[in-house]
């Protein structure tokens, strides 16, 4: 989750090292064949990396709002979701209606990447 919310603040070396590692699921010595580097220089660049998105992350605090704005949405859909069950008319409507608007928000989450 860090790379995706911080990996465009890496250098570009830092960020293909750590997405290669992390997303494509290679090991050291694949990474460093592909990009014509020392084990050591992808090891070093994938160090640097996380470090400067755990101190981005500390200072920031991003994925920790993210986090808790996704456990706040996912309370109020099953909240409106019994809600719905339990009423007709109207305020059903109404239910149904929030429903939609969570799915919707969390649909932009996905379709951002993040």
């Amino acid at each position: 989750m860090l790379l995706d919310f911080y990996g465009e603040l890496l250098t570009d070396k830092q960020r293909e090292c750590c997405d290669l590692h992390y997303n494509e699921d290679l090991s050291l010595s694949e990474i460093a064949e592909q990009l014509g580097i020392s084990r050591q220089g992808v090891w070093d660049n994938i160090r640097r990396g996380e470090s400067a998105m755990q101190e981005i992350e500390e200072k920031t605090g991003l994925i920790r709002r993210f986090e808790r704005t996704r456990r706040a949405l996912g309370l109020i859909a099953e909240r409106a979701r019994e809600i719905a069950a339990q009423t007709e008319g109207r305020p059903q409507e109404i239910a149904r209606q929030i429903m939609s608007e969570v799915e919707r928000i969390e649909e932009w989450d996905l379709n951002d990447g993040v």
